[in-house]
């Protein structure tokens, strides 16, 4: 074929050359050939899964189109049993690229270079900000309502008392019922901002979440640490004043450590260069600058000394 057809211009055509072979009407040599080369095309993005998955579905699905009936040959057909049986083999032989496009691949939604808006059937908006893809399972909406997003992206979620809304992410997810609320993902960085309602944000090695509105979730970059830092409108001012309200790590070098203590509080901290690869587990839900970093130093051993905005610790 020297000009290649889309899905779109040959499906009803393979459609009737399949129909015609079953009631065993004669078909060309050169459309034999057109039905294999569409054979080939709409199989060669399949695994065997699906295509056995495919197979037992439309079987399944057709069976109560033959009770309790014996076909021996094509021959034994009525006629208006031709279509159901041109159906069964052109999905079974074009690889079951159908049902597995309308039964089993998921849908994937990706927003190239402006924000889209996917509505899903639960009533629930997404709205993909540039270079986002979501990713949607055909069994959507289920007991659990789960996506999978990569890139940022704002969710204004159907409530439902019953229903959990989960949203996997990389290397962490979110756990709602109904709200509102932006998940953004940079490289190593993810965070969740809320805007309305209640979310649960998990991720390894560290305890769930728990966010109200104005506050956000984020790991900083780095594995095995969370921060819940408080978005409060400043006063006489449109900006927001961002608060850590809890500060966790497990197991983080204390380099990583401290890099995030002087970007939250805005301060210096010195300390021994061999003791930079420590691994540091430690929770400082609710402690000042100063006290977090006493606790540092504790775990570490070592005294503390301030002069102006820096901490000095040493042996």
């Amino acid at each position: 074929m020297k000009k290649r057809l889309t899905y779109k211009n040959i499906e009803t055509f393979v459609f009737r050359l399949w129909e015609r072979e079953v009631s065993e009407d004669k078909i060309s040599e050169k459309e034999n050939e057109l039905l294999k080369q569409w054979k080939i095309l709409a199989e060669k993005d399949l695994d065997i899964a699906h295509l056995k998955e495919s197979k037992e579905r439309i079987l399944s699905g057709l069976e109560h189109y033959f009770p309790q009936r014996n076909i021996q040959s094509a021959k034994s057909f009525k006629a208006h049993f031709y279509k159901i049986a041109a159906v069964i083999i052109l999905l079974l032989s074009l690889g079951s690229i159908f049902t597995y496009t309308i039964f089993i691949k998921p849908d994937v939604y990706l927003a190239k270079s402006e924000n889209r808006t996917v509505y899903l059937e639960d009533g629930s908006v997404v709205t993909l900000l540039p270079g986002a893809e979501l990713t949607v399972e055909k069994s959507f909406p289920a007991s659990t309502r789960v996506v999978n997003l990569k890139g940022d992206a704002i969710f204004s979620v159907a409530k439902s008392k019953i229903h959990p809304f989960i949203v996997r992410a990389d290397g962490f997810s979110t756990k709602v019922l109904g709200t509102v609320f932006k998940i953004s993902q940079s490289g190593r960085k993810k965070a969740v901002d809320l805007y309305e309602g209640k979310v649960a944000v998990s991720s390894p090695g560290v305890p769930v979440s728990f966010l109200t509105p104005n506050q956000k979730w984020t790991n900083f970059g780095i594995a095995h640490t969370t921060a819940i830092v408080s978005l409060k409108p400043a006063k006489n001012s449109p900006n927001k004043v961002p608060a850590i309200l809890s500060l966790s790590f497990n197991d983080v070098p204390l380099k990583e450590v401290v890099a995030v203590l002087e970007s939250s509080y805005n301060t210096k901290v010195l300390y021994p260069k061999e003791a930079e690869d420590k691994k540091i587990t430690a929770d400082f839900t609710g402690g000042t600058v100063s006290e977090n970093i006493e606790s540092l130093a504790f775990i570490l051993g070592l005294e503390v000394q301030k002069k102006e905005n820096t901490y000095i610790l040493k042996k």
